[in-house]
């Protein structure tokens, strides 16, 4: 089974909204092992609301926590913790699984161990969500040499948002890793938007 883990170089990048399009164009199962916080309503839930095919299977996550925090905050407002050994592979239907992440690769799930942890404690390739901002140079770059230091298998980058080229092209130019695509902003989501990325990103 493929194993694409979907992180982020910061929060409020989109991995959710790039999630749904990798499942939809893989016709894969979706997982999210951490979510914290679901007043207005969970990732999960988000994503199965934008998939149209009936292949895709939505895995119950292994913690949900309440509060908008990083998991190992919000896991101890809960007095729970949360234990690389908790983590087990769903059963999925499909041969490819995209895993969401939870904020960035070093926002901790616990006292010692971080997201980036969990990806190796997976076996999962990683594809990078990158969108342009101020210090988003910066801020991918760090998340690149951090994936590469950790020796993480990295499949390629998408950006999210508005295009900047001349951040873009260093950011590009800087590591071999492919340019998998762009995913534009859109004033909503739902199934047709996610829909219109079906072929651009099915071949990944």
């Amino acid at each position: 089974m493929r194993k694409i883990f979907v992180s982020g170089i910061g929060t409020d990048i989109g991995k959710t909204v790039i999630s749904a399009i990798l499942t939809e164009a893989l016709q894969a199962d979706y997982w999210k092992p951490i979510q914290a916080g679901f007043e207005d309503g969970t990732d999960k839930q988000r994503v199965k609301n934008w998939i149209s095919n009936s292949k895709s299977k939505f895995h119950d996550e292994q913690f949900l926590l309440k509060e908008p925090m990083s998991p190992h905050a919000a896991a101890e407002l809960e007095e729970i913790s949360i234990q690389l050994s908790d983590f087990k592979l769903p059963i999925c239907n499909n041969s490819n699984l995209i895993i969401e992440g939870a904020g960035g690769l070093l926002v901790p799930i616990n006292n010692r161990q971080v997201v980036a942890d969990l990806i190796e404690h997976l076996n999962a390739e990683v594809i990078l969500v990158s969108r342009n901002y101020l210090g988003s140079i910066n801020h991918t770059l760090l998340t690149l040499n951090e994936l590469i230091r950790r020796k993480l298998k990295i499949s390629g980058i998408i950006f999210n948002g508005e295009k900047n080229e001349a951040s873009e092209s260093i950011i590009l130019s800087k590591y071999n890793f492919p340019f998998i695509g762009r995913v534009n902003f859109h004033d909503e989501i739902n199934k047709n938007v996610i829909l219109g990325y079906t072929e651009k990103f099915k071949s990944i």
